[in-house]
């Protein structure tokens, strides 16, 4: 069964709307990119949605939060799995930059690391 979306490319700045025909859950063609990477986005949004996750957490011992995000996007479904590990952690001060606070998060295989540090 075919069936078309309409979605909205976010590589770049052009926004480019393009409208995706799916035949069996394969996109079979893509119309409106302006470039090559709309297209690949498109084939991924529609078939496989990753995003990235960026949030912040409370730290023990410091009265500042630490601002973290998922090294690489994750899959789409997998985002509320995601944040209720991120509200679980239980950090303490020093944190640096980089550190990994959850390792392989929800069995992606991508850790969720610091952006900034906090003493």
């Amino acid at each position: 069964m075919q069936k078309t979306e309409i979605i909205t490319c976010i590589n770049c700045p052009m926004g480019c709307r393009m409208e995706v025909t799916l035949e069996d859950g394969a996109v079979v063609s893509v119309k409106g990119n302006t470039c090559k990477r709309g297209e690949t986005y498109a084939h991924q949004e529609c078939t496989q949605p990753l995003r990235m996750i960026t949030a912040v957490a409370p730290v023990k011992g410091s009265v500042m939060p630490v601002s973290l995000k998922t090294r690489t996007p994750i899959p789409k479904a997998k985002i509320e799995d995601c944040m209720r590990e991120i509200d679980a952690l239980q950090l303490q001060a020093p944190i640096q930059a980089g550190d990994v606070l959850i390792a392989d998060v929800v069995g992606t295989g991508v850790d969720v690391i610091a952006t900034k540090s906090v003493h």
